[in-house]
């Protein structure tokens, strides 16, 4: 594919075996003492019992959208609905709660996180307690560059939408619980890999200030669920779990896809008149303009949410249009991974041979996906407005090249200036290319050159303890480099204090590194829950130093059984 980007391109060269019965035990006391701590720190009105609990007496979507009349769950094409009826098929042997975001269930969920112990709530996030009409979303998808035609919520089922006490509206899905009938060649469950590694991910990007969808509890068990982790024939026996996941909206650029697609083009503009008036609050759903208008803004939330994603190294793996959301808000954590080594060419997905989604690619990904967005409102425009709308596609260049440019300063300490804007992208591009020269660590190059004076950043200035930074101080242009930034910095005005308070709130010191995620996964496959809690506590501060997290090596050089991970589309 064509690179739209040349300014990134130009970047880029620039213990004691315990029982079952044990581990349950403390499972449950660790739960508890998580748990608690939290609830202590509550300000706002909460439900203490589940049973007061309750769905949203209006449920928009079903209310508003035509459901597909056969009720039967069976593998089929769809046409004239947005949604299936389907029920949840729940996990049956051993169902254990083994984590619960105390911040989902308190601050979005209005429940009283110990609510999590109860019975009635492993019951309601396993698929076992409806609450009101479960549904599956039909929707289409351009995978890896092709039309795939319908696809749909394969493995996912949404059991109903909340309106919490600020008036916010969530639609909760549950993520492993059996077949619907856009499962394809499918079972429609999840293993406790993938499950393990969406619940933590989709907290660590909220925490980390990125526009995410939210996980609020991991169910595992004992169901056996056969994988072939990597397409190479070798198929095995893994255990199923179910994520019981939040978003304001589950609608993608696939959602509108289908119905372009089948020319259901009724049903595509009672769609996205839904979606404008009750997500995009700031358009008016009248107005001729709307559906340009509404473009317009999905293309900068867009560019936007990328930007975010390169600023922490974050490679989703799967940037297929059924997995880019209409809200700009990242979803479907599969096969991702935080790059480690500065490396542009990074893909953490073993199944995209192609390197289509690498690291480098994904802003190229997100104009490929909004040009499908801007094909499926075709029907909806009149002629001139078709040309305009390509004149707004387009604006996504520029909108995107700002946006990385003042954040990649931010993560330099420094203050985007329309004048600078010349020797600002020499100042970024070189440093990454030194960074890719001397394979230095992305978190931690940007992380240390904030912890370290500016008068300390010479090479001889750094010791040891600054691993990442010492390995980017052997480059040959390091010394020059450092001279660019401090005079660019001095320019500024700004004391150390401040530059270094924007560098250490902007770079994390703790990202969901893959082989911590493995590390979690082996543990909780043996039914040992207590290090998933314990590292999911400490990516809610991602910014903060933590002795916990110094201790367990989070901020240290990866460790070399690391570099043999892998993941793929397998889940």
């Amino acid at each position: 594919m064509k690179y739209v980007f040349q300014f990134l391109t130009l970047l880029a060269i620039s213990n004691t075996i315990k029982t079952s019965n044990e581990l349950a035990c403390d499972n449950i006391s660790l739960l508890e003492k998580f748990i608690k701590y939290d609830t202590c720190h509550l300000h706002l009105k909460v439900h203490a019992n589940f049973a007061d609990w309750n769905l949203a007496k209006k449920q928009l979507l079903q209310q508003s959208f035509p459901i597909e009349k056969e009720t039967r769950n069976y593998v089929r094409r769809v046409s004239d609905c947005v949604f299936s009826a389907v029920k949840p098929i729940p996990l049956k042997s051993n169902v254990q709660l083994a984590a619960v975001s105390n911040s989902v269930l308190s601050n979005i969920l209005d429940l009283d996180p110990t609510v999590a112990l109860t019975s009635d709530f492993v019951a309601f996030a396993g698929g076992d307690k409806l609450l009101t009409t479960p549904l599956s979303h039909r929707y289409g998808g351009h995978q890896f560059g092709y039309w795939s035609g319908q696809l749909g919520d394969g493995r996912a089922v949404m059991i109903g939408e909340y309106v919490n006490q600020r008036g916010e509206r969530y639609e909760l899905q549950l993520k492993g619980s059996g077949l619907t009938p856009y499962s394809r060649r499918g079972d429609g469950r999840a293993v406790i890999r993938s499950s393990v590694r969406e619940f933590l991910c989709s907290e660590a990007m909220f925490y980390l200030g990125i526009p995410t969808s939210r996980a609020a509890s991991l169910l595992v068990s004992d169901d056996p669920v056969v994988r072939d982790m990597f397409y190479d024939g070798h198929r095995r026996t893994e255990r199923g779990a179910i994520v019981l996941r939040l978003a304001e909206s589950w609608f993608r650029i696939g959602s509108l896809e289908i119905l372009a697609d089948s020319k259901e083009f009724e049903l595509l503009k009672n769609l996205t008149d839904f979606v404008i008036s009750h997500y995009f609050k700031t358009i008016n759903v009248t107005s001729a303009d709307r559906y340009l208008e509404f473009l317009s803004t999905v293309v900068e939330e867009t560019a936007n949410m990328i930007v975010l994603w390169q600023s922490v190294g974050f490679t989703h793996g799967v940037c297929n249009t059924d997995n880019f959301s209409l809200l700009s808000i990242t979803i479907d954590y599969g096969p991702f991974g935080f790059m480690e080594d500065y490396n542009p060419d990074f893909v953490p997905n073993t199944s995209d041979d192609e390197g289509r989604y690498s690291y480098e690619k994904q802003p190229d990904v997100g104009f490929f996906n909004l040009n499908k967005l801007r094909a499926a409102l075709e029907p909806l425009l009149t002629q001139k407005q078709k040309k305009q709308a390509g004149e707004i596609l387009n604006g996504y260049i520029d909108i995107y090249k700002t946006k990385f440019l003042k954040l990649f300063l931010k993560k330099l300490g420094l203050t985007f200036d329309i004048k600078n804007i010349e020797d600002d992208e020499q100042l970024i591009a070189v440093l990454l290319k030194m960074m890719s020269d001397t394979k230095s660590d992305f978190t931690m190059t940007f992380r240390q050159l904030g912890e370290l004076p500016i008068d300390k950043l010479n090479d001889y200035g750094i010791t040891k303890f600054y691993w990442a930074l010492n390995k980017l101080s052997k480059h040959k242009w390091y010394t020059e480099w450092i001279s660019m930034y401090k005079e660019r910095s001095f320019k500024e005005q700004k004391s150390e204090d401040e530059r270094q308070e924007i560098m250490l709130n902007t770079n994390p010191r703790y990202i969901l590194r893959n082989w911590i995620a493995q590390s979690v996964i082996e543990k909780v496959e043996r039914n040992d829950f207590t290090y998933l809690n314990r590292v999911s506590k400490i990516l809610e501060r991602p910014y903060e130093y933590q002795d916990e997290a110094e201790a367990l090596g989070f901020a240290s050089p990866p460790p070399e059984w690391s570099k043999q991970l892998k993941v793929s589309c397998s889940s």
